[in-house]
């Protein structure tokens, strides 16, 4: 961070400076995590077998509720975290940071424990078919036993970067990340263990993140604490985390269950199988866009939470206005370079040329709006760090929820199997149109016969 203090860059530093600062560490943590969600679906789309890449999509929406848990301790850790810095709290941010490490911990070992418990009846749930059910069930069953370490190297990811440290936030990320890429080449094609190898250096890559973030607290590199003494008098650090984390996760486990209801209703169709392994990879073609971008909000969080606890309004709105650009510009970018390369993308995860067209076509009608994803993420992530825990409900419910799954049904019963893609983009413009009308509402509210703080 160039020796500047947190307080210094959140407080002095040039606003683009400040967000560049934030941002790009975060984007770049993002960008890793995209590279080896598409090194799994790459390396065993190397198998030949498009069954196989059919039962990796199966096995996502249980994935998703993994990284649910994760955003209730790590965007909600986040929030509370970087408003006590900014007001100047730092023994509560110490509590807050504690209750997410250990909360992780408890959530991923019960949440590990039920997947495998119920492991048949989540597999049904999700519409595994005769062809990829074995496939989806060892995938399965071999990521639920890492569910503990994705939850801590995600939150931790989130609650380092709240205390203005991004550089160090992304470190674990990229390491788990990296080791990852490199070791599904290996596990799947190597060794030959196909789908289970692709799961395994899942969990490996996992554990390595998550070591590298325990060591950094326990070397004492964070102004934080992970420690269970923290959490003698959690005061209503608890609560405070809790009431932005879970309406932060709802989205999640929206986007979970309406995951199970598209693939469900596409496999009711003739090459069902085929169709699914098409969503899978249109949704990694898409998620090339969004996940930078889900970085970007993520990485300005910590900033505008700031701003909010210190009540530096004018700075806020510039850093506000300054990410809302950046963001349209990079969305619409990354949009362009999916659709000229679209084609290519695809032939690279599936070679069934039934799964080809699914992909090329489903990817093509999801990119409409893909452009708007940085717009999007910056606003929730706005919300969150202003602590408006209600409208981000709304908005996480509505996105993934109270708009796109009636659209999944009338869009369907409009258009057909096309009209299950075509629900997404419905909902992401109502979404994005919702989301910025109750920012407006918010930030009045807040803002107004506020006095704006001068910086020491």
């Amino acid at each position: 961070m160039n020796d500047l203090k947190a307080a210094e860059l959140f407080e002095k530093a040039p606003v683009g400076q400040a967000v560049l600062k934030n941002a790009l560490p975060a984007m770049a943590a993002m960008l890793m995590v995209l590279i080896y969600n598409l090194a799994d679906t790459f390396f065993i789309g190397q198998t030949h077998d498009d069954f196989q890449v059919a039962a990796v999509s199966l096995a996502m929406p249980v994935f998703l509720l993994f990284m649910a848990a994760d955003t209730v301790f790590g965007m909600g850790g986040t929030s509370v975290i970087s408003r006590a810095l900014g007001e100047g709290r730092q023994e509560y941010a110490k509590k807050a940071c504690a209750f997410c490490m250990w909360g992780c911990i408890v959530t991923g070992l019960v949440m590990s424990f039920l997947f495998l418990l119920f492991i048949e009846k989540i597999l049904a749930l999700v519409g595994a078919s005769p062809d990829t059910w074995e496939y989806a069930k060892t995938y399965l069953t071999i990521v639920s036993c890492g569910g503990p370490f994705v939850l801590i190297s995600n939150c931790c990811s989130n609650v380092i970067r709240a205390e203005g440290r991004s550089g160090q936030a992304m470190m674990g990320q990229l390491l788990g990340n990296l080791l990852n890429v490199i070791l599904d080449p290996i596990m799947i094609l190597g060794f030959g263990w196909n789908i289970a190898g692709a799961a395994i250096a899942t969990v490996i890559g996992s554990a390595a993140g998550a070591g590298c973030y325990i060591l950094y607290f326990l070397r004492g590199g964070s102004s934080l604490s992970i420690g269970l003494q923290a959490l003698a008098c959690p005061e209503k650090a608890t609560t405070a985390v809790l009431s932005i984390g879970i309406p932060a996760a709802l989205g999640s486990i929206l986007m979970s269950i309406s995951q199970i209801i598209i693939n469900s209703r596409l496999s009711a169709y003739p090459d069902g199988a085929m169709a699914v392994a098409g969503m899978g990879v249109a949704m990694k073609v898409v998620t090339i866009t969004g996940m930078v971008c889900m970085g970007l909000g993520q990485g300005v969080q910590p900033l505008l939470g700031y701003c909010v606890g210190a009540q530096l309004w004018k700075r806020f709105k510039q850093s506000l206005k300054f990410s809302l650009l950046f963001a349209l510009v990079l969305g619409s970018v990354l949009t362009l370079l999916c659709c000229l390369f679209t084609g290519q993308i695809v032939s690279a995860f599936l070679t069934d040329p039934r799964a080809y067209d699914y992909g090329v076509d489903f990817s093509r009608i999801l990119l409409t709006t893909s452009s708007l994803f940085g717009v999007f993420y910056v606003l929730i992530n706005t919300l969150q760090a202003m602590g408006a825990a209600a409208p981000a409900l709304v908005i996480n419910l509505s996105r993934q929820g109270i708009i796109f799954i009636p659209a999944l049904f009338l869009l369907q019963a409009a258009l057909g199997i096309t009209g299950l893609v075509w629900a997404q983009p419905a909902a992401d413009i109502l979404s994005i149109g919702l989301a910025l009308a109750l920012y407006i509402q918010v930030s009045r509210r807040m803002i107004s016969g506020r006095v704006q703080k001068a910086p020491a």
